[in-house]
């Protein structure tokens, strides 16, 4: 696969076939997108329309091994209704004895998690961009009754217009809401809390309550032991917009459309979505 060829894809993969009826056959298979505790991941082409792809490949064995059945189910049907252009779309599946494969919308520039630590930490331009775009992408999850639960640089992509994109499954633990952690009920509000924690690892580098230890990570969070280091290049503004967030009460965090409106997304937000210095 050349560069051109994987930058711009047919933007139709040729009459898509009911998830099933798939198989290997129809893909050639490039290099290693990425690796996980149940598979890995593969930049990937479909033959005859040459679209690009990620190839998820679950093996059917872990799933078993962790009785995961129910969930992957439910997340299939979940990002496969899901079209949205923040949202990474799941364009079928297929299977053999041993194997799930997940055919996924490749995000051309990979996880958002290489660039920040590549940087240490995100412009306030840029962050803003990216928390306005996951704020588009949430706004239509929880309309069609979808939580994510699971925001974090990890599971954010880029695509090659610089748009944050989610990505599914995995956890954790500096970015669960209170209510999780003590574990009582949870609504929409989860990923509001999770959208500031993420905004402060963009700025900062590092989450808001990272500790030595998962009890004192816990801690921190329940606690909201929050404080901002000195630094020139995280405004006040910014500051307000993730302390009104981080708020324990998940009624009193600020709403979605409220995030939107606030003075910092405002002023550093581009409202393409694309990241411009």
């Amino acid at each position: 696969m050349n560069r051109s060829e994987s930058m711009e894809p047919n933007r139709k993969m040729v009459e898509q076939q009911p998830s099933g009826k798939w198989s290997l056959q129809d893909f050639d298979i490039g290099k290693p997108l990425g690796k996980g505790k149940f598979g890995r991941v593969y930049l990937a082409r479909e033959k005859k329309s040459k679209y690009i792809v990620a190839l998820k490949v679950i093996f059917k064995e872990q799933i078993e091994k962790y009785r995961l059945h129910n969930q992957l189910r439910r997340e299939m049907e979940i990002q496969s209704s899901l079209s949205h252009p923040n949202v990474l779309r799941l364009f079928g599946w297929f299977h053999d004895d041993e194997r799930i494969f997940l055919i996924l919308e490749y995000a051309h520039r990979g996880e958002l998690y290489g660039e920040l630590r590549k940087s240490g930490h995100l412009s306030e331009k840029h962050a803003a961009t990216y928390i306005a775009s996951l704020t588009r992408a949430l706004a239509y999850c929880h309309d069609k009754h979808v939580i994510h639960r699971d925001i974090k640089p990890e599971n954010l992509l880029l695509d090659f217009e610089s748009r944050s994109k989610r990505h599914t499954m995995c956890g954790t633990l500096d970015y669960l809401a209170p209510e999780m952690v003590e574990n009582k009920a949870h609504d929409y509000a989860v990923d509001n809390w999770t959208l500031g924690v993420l905004c402060y690892e963009f700025l900062y580098g590092v989450p808001p309550f990272e500790a030595e230890s998962q009890t004192n990570t816990f801690r921190r969070i329940v606690k909201v032991d929050l404080s901002f280091p000195p630094t020139p290049h995280v405004s006040a503004e910014a500051k307000n917009l993730i302390s009104r967030l981080l708020v324990k009460d998940s009624t009193k965090r600020l709403s979605l459309p409220k995030i939107m409106e606030h003075p910092w997304i405002v002023k550093n937000a581009n409202p393409t979505g694309t990241c411009v210095d």
